[in-house]
This record gives structure tokens, C-alpha cells and sequence, in this order.
């Protein structure tokens, strides 16, 4: 099965990150590394698809406070799965994006809302380089990766954009892909969702018609700008991505040289 020739319906943005090239000539190897969205509205031609994807382990990047609220993950097998939650209830940022998510009341939220969805996703991006949960999390799930027995490893978050982007941007950085083609990569969601996140935009903007439109678009979609917030905060706290890979992440020489050995042609 080759690196484009397969989809999930009930999980559109879902990509293998197989065939990406490195600085150093290689590629990401075919079939190894697979990120999605939530697994629970996946039908049954998409069951067909994953049992032949086969992955041996599912990071689940979700906190219990979203998976009760979504369908429980269908999937094929017997993989290991990791619940790995990267969130912080307790951040002004999350807590204002999923109100408007689902609709909640956002009395309280007024500077949230001032500033605008843009910068609260902005902001968020910067927790995903220096949060505990983030950094414990995104190390697990590098280590996962790392291991042989693991592979393929699927991972996902709930939309699989935000969190599970920047899962991808590390591995895919570990492994020696360039910024620009990782780029590349994140902002994929955005065309392989259009017609979902028009959906969804509408159903929000239907539950509360006072709703900024953009709004809508900034918590739904991927901007270059939220990648650049993480970017940024990586120079500002450890000064490079490979710093930050060794000491936020904790990514060993023998770590990385296990991924390039398990997941690069």
C-alpha cells in the first residue's frame, strides 16, 4: 500500500507520513507512521482500510474529558493502545476554545474573545513546547516510536490537526525532514478537510448565530502562524529544535538513532 493511494472517510485529514524526504537523501519509510483524527465515526469500508494499515500501537493524545464526549474509536485487531492526554484544563486557552467548540457559555471569556480564537490557538502551540503534560506526553509518544515493536504507530488527537500536528512535526524533525516540507505537511488538514470544517462551521454558527465567522475558522482550521508560535517558542525557551528534542524531550542519540534506523528507507 503505497503512501497516497488509500483514505478514511470517517477520518478525512488522515495521512501516512511515508514517503517524506530527509536533508540526508532518505525518505520516512512507507506504512510506519500514520496520524489521524479520532477513530469513533470511521465506517466500515474504513475498518477494511486500517486492518490492512495494521498498526501495532494507537496513541490516543486525548483527555477523558473529550473521549467521553465522542464515539468510542473503532479499530481492527489487537494494537496496543497509549492514552498519552497532552491538555490542560486549567489553560485559559483551551478552556476558551473548547467553549466555543461545543457551544458553552463564554461569560468569563471576555479577554479570550478580545484577543480572538487566533491567538488563543496561538498560545496554546506555545504550551505544546514548554506544558508538562505536552512535553511528557510527545516524549512518550517519540519513545513509542523509537520502538520497533511499536510500529506502525498510529496517533491521533481529536481533530488531529492541532495536537497531533505538532506530534508529527517532532518525529518528522527527529528524523531529519526539513521545516519546509514539514510545513507542508501540517498545513494539509486544511485541503483535506474543506467540506468538514464547512460543516462544522455551519453547525456552530447555527448554535450561536452571534459567533464571529472567523472564529469558526481559526479553531476548526491550521494556520502557518500557529506553527510559527510553536517554532518561536522553541527558540525562545531551549534555542534550537534540536535542543528542545534533547532537553525538553528527553530524545537520546541512541533514541534518535533508533528512529532513523526503524523509520527511514
Amino acid at each position: 500500500m503505497s503512501v497516497r493511494d488509500w483514505e478514511l472517510v470517517g477520518a478525512p485529514n488522515a495521512r501516512d507520513l511515508g514517503g517524506l524526504p530527509t536533508t540526508e537523501g532518505r525518505r520516512v519509510r512507507v506504512g510506519r507512521l500514520i496520524r489521524t483524527a479520532a477513530l469513533g465515526r470511521l465506517t466500515e469500508a474504513d475498518l477494511t482500510v486500517l486492518g490492512r494499515l495494521a498498526p501495532a500501537c494507537v496513541v490516543d493524545l486525548r483527555d477523558d474529558s473529550e473521549t467521553v464526549l465522542a464515539p468510542p474509536n473503532r479499530l481492527v485487531g489487537d494494537p496496543f493502545l497509549v492514552r498519552l492526554p497532552v491538555l490542560d484544563p486549567a489553560h485559559p486557552g483551551f478552556s476558551y476554545l473548547s467553549a466555543v467548540l461545543h457551544g458553552h457559555d463564554l461569560t468569563g471569556y471576555e479577554e479570550q474573545a478580545r484577543r480572538g480564537a487566533a491567538a488563543a490557538m496561538a498560545e496554546v502551540y506555545r504550551w505544546f513546547v514548554r506544558g508538562a503534560a505536552a512535553r511528557e506526553g510527545f516524549a512518550r509518544a517519540v519513545r513509542l516510536a523509537a520502538d520497533p515493536a511499536h510500529l506502525p504507530l498510529l496517533f491521533h488527537c481529536s481533530a488531529g490537526k492541532d495536537r497531533t500536528g505538532w506530534l508529527a512535526v517532532v518525529l518528522l524533525t527527529a528524523l531529519g525532514v526539513d521545516e519546509e516540507t514539514v510545513r507542508a505537511d501540517y498545513l494539509r488538514h486544511n485541503d483535506l478537510t474543506v467540506e468538514l470544517r464547512a460543516a462544522a462551521s455551519a453547525a456552530m454558527l447555527r448554535r450561536r448565530p452571534e459567533l464571529d465567522p472567523e472564529t469558526a475558522q481559526a479553531v476548526l482550521g491550521v494556520r502557518p502562524e500557529y506553527l510559527d508560535a510553536a517554532y518561536d517558542e522553541v527558540r525562545r525557551v531551549h534555542g534550537s529544535f534540536d535542543a528542545y528534542l534533547v532537553d525538553g524531550l528527553g530524545v537520546t542519540p541512541e533514541v534518535r538513532a533508533a528512529l532513523r534506523t526503524h523509520l527511514l528507507d
